[in-house]
């Protein structure tokens, strides 16, 4: 059955007009699902049995099941979830100075085949629903409001491209994002992707206030086609392109996510091909350690050799931050607990 989840406010008014009721009954039961935080109809109390029951044969409300949980001793959670057909897929809170995070994932599986990456080890099965992303954050939020704290970002940078899920992925920001539900402000929510060119178009033609990030890790094509596949459909030229169509349209600025792999991409002249690449650009940025992956076989560099790079970035009025580690004493690289498990399960 589909999932209330996957209906926004406006969705949800509409449903309720076209079974004859006033639109407000929509907008109660959008207050259900995101102030109350119901997982089940029948705890929505002023909404009239009758009208639950008409609900109940169209919906459920919460479409995963919780298979497992890892708990890092810097506050860091690990979810893995099971989809109604049986697939898994994993989230992750981590804990800032500046609030909780949620990572969401958008697929089953992915299809970039980026090098390093333990998203990439099992194929893309199926796009995952707005519902089913949507419920990801709110039995996230469910966990914090046992402790009243609340979630304050969003991003997916989970298992999967989202501009590959393209529509999917923007019902659910627009649910997540909407004052009369979670409320989590624009530019509390990024969304990353490794480069998908028209997608990014269409994305900048929409004005949002969300954060973009480009998953980059290198500075030239050559390099870049070695790590990620994705290089070869849509090459640097064709990227920066695009990005900067998107800055002219949005004056907003990006994100560039860079992972330090020993050896590969931290060479110094490989910061100053990314300086030359990033000038003049509205930009920073992140400087990713490397949580490795066995059947991968990369490494991560060292503090003081990601420092090197760091200062040489900046030395070429490029602005850059290292990004603090989180649950390194867990399954913390994207899409590890789901490898695990399905490798257990047979799956």
């Amino acid at each position: 059955m589909e999932s209330l989840y996957n209906l926004n406010y406006d969705q949800m008014c509409e449903y309720a007009l076209d079974h004859g009721w006033k639109s407000y009954r929509g907008h109660q039961i959008f207050q259900w699902l995101y102030r109350n935080r119901v997982f089940d109809i029948d705890e929505m109390t002023n909404v009239s049995k009758e009208t639950r029951e008409i609900l109940k044969k169209d919906f459920i409300v919460n479409p995963l099941e919780l298979i497992k949980k890892q708990v890092s001793h810097d506050g860091t959670t690990k979810f893995l979830f099971k989809t109604s057909d049986g697939a898994l897929l994993e989230s992750v809170m981590m804990v800032f100075d500046y609030g909780r995070s949620v990572c969401v994932s958008s697929q089953v599986g992915c299809n970039m085949g980026c090098a390093f990456c333990a998203s990439g080890l099992t194929k893309k099965k199926r796009d995952l629903t707005s519902g089913e992303m949507v419920a990801q954050v709110m039995y996230v939020q469910k966990e914090l409001d046992k402790d009243n704290l609340r979630l304050s970002h969003i991003v997916v940078m989970g298992t999967g491209e989202p501009f590959d899920n393209y529509d999917n992925v923007m019902n659910f920001l627009a649910i997540v994002n909407h004052d009369r539900g979670l409320g989590i402000g624009s530019r509390h929510i990024t969304i990353s992707t490794c480069g998908i060119v028209p997608r990014i178009l269409d994305f900048a033609n929409e004005h949002t206030q969300y954060n973009l990030a480009i998953s980059l890790h290198a500075p030239n094509d050559e390099l870049r086609d070695q790590l990620m596949p994705v290089n070869h459909a849509y090459p640097l030229k064709e990227l920066m392109e695009a990005i900067q169509y998107y800055g002219k349209e949005n004056n907003r600025r990006l994100t560039f996510e860079y992972i330090l792999l020993k050896g590969v991409n931290d060479h110094p002249e490989h910061a100053k091909q990314l300086s030359k690449l990033l000038h003049g650009m509205n930009a920073y940025v992140n400087l990713i350690p490397y949580n490795a992956v066995d059947e991968k076989g990369f490494k991560s560099v060292t503090h003081d050799e990601a420092m090197v790079f760091y200062d040489l970035l900046m030395k070429n009025h490029v602005r850059c931050t290292i990004r603090k580690e989180h649950g390194n004493d867990i399954d913390a690289a994207c899409g590890q607990l789901r490898i695990k498990e399905i490798k257990k399960e047979g799956i």
